[in-house]
């Protein structure tokens, strides 16, 4: 083999994240992030009909937004970006509005939830096609994080549906 054709380990590199491609995904982190504190929150501080319920579907979604920040960091590690999830990372850029720091009623938390779940569907939504273009198979994990997270807000909102 002529040393034309060897490569050092150094020299072998695999798709880097461009910084467009890292800001969409650092959205993605923060709200994730956000919507696991906040999930936390609200199952610390919910009174009322079907707590119990209420109280275990909330660690089913903190579990399911915290195995999906990790994932979207982890990923943006791999393509050389820098995740941030510092605190006043979060708190500055997140979409999420603030949780309140009260007692709420589960119906009011089922709302509340609800809604943050969506806004943290959106964010990855409006990234999509942005990361799809330049990365197929990351859009295939913000695929599979909008299923998951719809399916969580569709089993959290059915506590306050009536038929």
């Amino acid at each position: 083999m002529s040393t034309s054709t060897r490569r050092s380990e150094t020299e072998v590199r695999g798709f880097e994240a461009s910084p467009e491609f890292s800001a969409n995904l650092q959205r993605v982190l923060v709200d994730l992030i956000e919507l696991h504190l906040q999930g936390k929150q609200a199952h610390w501080n919910i009174v009322g009909t079907n707590f119990r319920d209420l109280h275990l579907q909330l660690d089913e979604l903190v579990d399911f937004a915290r195995e999906g920040s990790d994932t979207i960091a982890e990923r943006m590690r791999a393509l050389e970006a820098v995740p941030d999830g510092r605190s006043d990372t979060v708190t500055a850029s997140t979409t999420l509005p603030q949780f309140p720091a009260y007692e709420v009623s589960t119906q009011e938390a089922v709302d509340l939830i609800s809604g943050r779940i969506y806004a943290a569907v959106d964010t990855m939504r409006q990234v999509h096609e942005a990361v799809d273009a330049e990365d197929p198979s990351t859009a295939d994990i913000l695929h599979q994080l909008i299923d998951g997270l719809e399916k969580q807000a569709w089993l959290i909102k059915s506590e306050n549906r009536k038929v």
